[in-house]
């Protein structure tokens, strides 16, 4: 970012409107803030592996293992590797986010807002906002390498709604969770791998790729009850028609219990940022 684009940013989230009232502000102020974040992502090209990412997956585990798990009596690879090819992305997203949170720490840009007539919850939600948008386009493209693989949803309208809102909803949290970190992190970078591996490592210790009978016995347990196993069977549940309560409960869940992590997550980040 060069030196006006401070300055220009600051002129416009300090003085919006003259005449305009408080919430006014905090809402032009919002919309100049996510506008800024999606500048960024995309000068920084995120939006370009929002769309490779999937594909990335597709071809180095559904073109490979597709002939042999479709021979498994009753087994659609396609349907099967749908949810863990939308979760991986939405992960991606996560990591970005992250990285996003902790330049700007290290820049000083949350010291710069603080001095601002700008309400607190005015940075937060841009942010949330920015990885919102990555996220819908990170979606948008996992379903559309999903459609090409041969996956179709069988469940109905409702069921379809809860799957996407499922990989939304999860990786909305993720992202607040890898937001907040990103704002008590001192190094962009290493805030980014370190949450790019455990990640790949749940990613790949799941039921997202291959059934649990695939694994070793006496690892079977936790591959089954992580929470990507737990996602990607909500998500295929809702995908085939078959969700039930007791299949969707383990993703409620982790869901709050994501929710939780990020709040106490985001409090440690401001008052790092306050200080």
């Amino acid at each position: 970012m060069t030196q006006a684009a401070p300055k220009k940013l600051t002129a416009l989230v300090a003085a919006p409107e003259s005449g305009t009232e408080p919430h006014a502000r905090a809402l032009t102020q919002l919309w100049v803030l996510v506008g800024r974040g999606v500048g960024g992502i995309v000068r920084n090209g995120e939006f370009i592996f929002a769309f490779v990412a999937p594909v990335l997956l597709a071809v180095c585990f559904y073109l490979p293992l597709r002939s042999i798990m479709d021979s498994d009596p009753g087994m659609d690879y396609a349907q099967f590797l749908m949810p863990i090819i939308a979760l991986q992305s939405v992960g991606f997203v996560a990591s970005a986010a992250a990285m996003r949170a902790a330049n700007d720490a290290t820049k000083g840009v949350h010291t710069r807002f603080r001095t601002l007539p700008m309400r607190s919850w005015v940075p937060v939600s841009a942010r949330l906002g920015t990885n919102g948008l990555l996220l819908t386009l990170s979606i948008t493209c996992a379903t559309a390498t999903s459609l090409v693989m041969g996956w179709r949803p069988h469940g109905s309208v409702a069921e379809t709604i809860g799957l996407f809102a499922v990989a939304f909803v999860v990786g909305l949290l993720i992202a607040a969770v890898a937001d907040a970190i990103g704002l008590l992190s001192d190094s962009p970078e290493a805030t980014s791998q370190a949450l790019s591996l455990p990640i790949l490592i749940l990613g790949m210790m799941s039921t997202g790729f291959v059934p649990e009978s695939q694994f070793p016995e006496w690892i079977a347990p936790f591959v089954r009850n992580q929470p990507i196993s737990q996602f990607a069977t909500s998500m295929r549940a809702l995908g085939d028609g078959s969700a039930t309560r007791e299949i969707l409960m383990p993703t409620v869940w982790w869901c709050i219990g994501l929710a939780a992590a990020a709040v106490v997550l985001g409090v440690f980040g401001a008052r790092k940022a306050a200080r």
